[in-house]
């Protein structure tokens, strides 16, 4: 079944999350962000002597009797995500520190494969007025596959761009959504306890899909990852269950402007890249048999054999071989190794030889 196939993409819809995505396809979406309820528990948080609310949440949503039930209910909705979702696919969730740990059990109980764990730093948390508690100044995503074996997509070269060509990391520095971002009721009141920064989702789809891939949200909220998955040339699907909270998430997506079709296609990643022999770059031509390669720092040199294989001292082989034994190291990227040492003398990268045969 083609992605998008008998789903009402593109829409917000209201109901109860587990029924709503039981009536969805199997293997439909390409990624699922999901920010369920907190399980903020009645006999802690919530009735402390100081009075003070968590986090500014009080939501009776967010309430359940006992971890059991908690537990149960995120049995199901987990379960149910991870029948529509795609093997390729990969889900999202996030949690503070009231759920987060009994999320990444269920998680793993249902087979989902964890990926990496992420933490959101807040730049601008709330402080703990009472000085009881440490300020709860980050919350924590679970990224994880559809199983250990599945062959998910993650856009690396998207994500070091995006870092100033700095390879990603694991934690996030992003603020809490203020100012015209932030969505308000008629009293000037925040609409929604939790609504997240558009800053967070932006990363966490760009990370994992590509433009016409479907985004699931079964607690859309104030319509976050909707809004964002529009923006960038997804598509969407989101669920929530109260209507006031919809009605706003369909008011603010209406609003959005999705990128131009140019400006969405990014750095292809490694693994979509053509695969592309040595020995084509010297039948075409571009590298000739009897040329040096050497590294950046000059310190090894290989010559060019007639069959696209390099030989510098006792080590033969191919660009990835040869650069591995000369280093002594257990493998090496020969296209990002070795150098065509030009007459001259100057350097140039093996690796843009190859772009130009592509192109």
């Amino acid at each position: 079944m083609g992605a998008g196939l008998d789903l009402p993409l593109d829409k917000v819809m209201i109901g109860d999350c587990v029924e709503v995505l039981r009536a969805l396809p199997p293997a439909s979406v390409h990624a699922v962000f999901a920010d369920p309820p907190y399980n903020l528990q009645l006999r802690g948080d919530l009735h402390r002597p100081d009075h003070s609310k968590v986090d500014a949440v009080d939501d009776e949503w967010d309430r359940f009797a006992d971890f059991a039930a908690y537990d149960a209910f995120t049995r199901e909705w987990l379960a149910e995500c991870r029948r529509v979702l795609r093997k390729d696919g990969t889900i999202w969730v996030i949690g503070s520190y009231h759920n987060v740990f009994r999320l990444g059990t269920a998680l793993q109980d249902l087979g989902f494969w964890i990926l990496n764990d992420v933490i959101w730093r807040k730049a601008n948390p709330m402080p703990n007025f009472r000085g009881r508690r440490f300020t709860n100044a980050h919350e924590t995503l679970i990224w994880a596959a559809h199983g250990p074996t599945a062959r998910y997509r993650f856009n690396y070269a998207q994500m070091k761009a995006l870092n100033d060509d700095v390879q990603m990391r694991s934690d996030w520095f992003i603020p809490l959504c203020t100012g015209h971002e932030r969505l308000r009721d008629a009293t000037g009141a925040k609409l929604h306890p939790t609504q997240k920064p558009e800053a967070l989702l932006h990363r966490v789809i760009l990370s994992c899909t590509k433009p016409g891939d479907v985004v699931l949200d079964p607690f859309l909220g104030s319509g976050t990852t909707a809004a964002v998955a529009k923006r960038l040339g997804r598509r969407y699907l989101g669920i929530e269950r109260d209507p006031t909270y919809a009605a706003a998430a369909e008011a603010r997506i209406a609003a959005v402007r999705p990128l131009e079709e140019a400006t969405l296609a990014g750095a292809p990643s490694k693994r979509e890249q053509p695969r592309i022999p040595f020995g084509a770059l010297v039948e075409r031509g571009l590298i000739r048999p009897g040329d040096v390669l050497t590294d950046r720092h000059r310190r090894w040199e290989a010559q060019v054999m007639v069959d696209g294989t390099l030989a510098c001292g006792a080590a033969r082989g191919s660009i990835h071989a040869v650069g591995a034994a000369v280093q002594e190291a257990p493998s090496c990227n020969g296209w990002t190794f070795w150098h065509l040492l030009r007459p001259d003398g100057t350097l140039r990268l093996l690796d843009e030889f190859r772009r130009e045969l592509v192109l």
